[in-house]
């Protein structure tokens, strides 16, 4: 059993930042990939960014120069920390990860979401 938990969204203005953090929990052998997609309504899920294991990142053309993600290994966490906000940014965000369980299985999780309002 693995579960995933984010937290950080919220409403902030044009031009603000904001920071967002997931953690992984459960029956966990290792986490090989973390990342952050998000959707507005009326549009598909989208990848925003993601990390692997050995620290590897890869960016969503539109957020590039803005949100930054890191990892802390040790507790299978993951932060994305936004700058420079958008209306266009808006959208619940999820967490995602690709984790190798202690029974050996190799799975995608994804946690409820959290919201993020960019608004004035």
């Amino acid at each position: 059993q693995v579960q995933l938990v984010e937290s950080g969204g919220g409403l902030v203005q044009p031009g603000g930042s904001l920071r967002l953090s997931c953690a992984a929990s459960g029956s966990i052998f290792s986490t090989n990939v973390m990342g952050w997609y998000r959707q507005a309504p009326g549009t598909q899920r989208e990848l925003v960014a993601s990390i692997t294991r050995e620290g590897s990142t890869n960016y969503a053309d539109s957020v590039k120069g803005r949100f930054t993600i890191s990892r802390d290994s040790a507790n299978y966490t993951v932060h994305l920390q936004m700058s420079s906000l958008k209306p266009e940014d808006t959208a619940v965000y999820y967490c995602n990860a690709v984790i190798r369980s202690r029974d050996w299985s190799l799975r995608d999780y994804w946690g409820k979401g959290t919201l993020v309002t960019v608004s004035s």
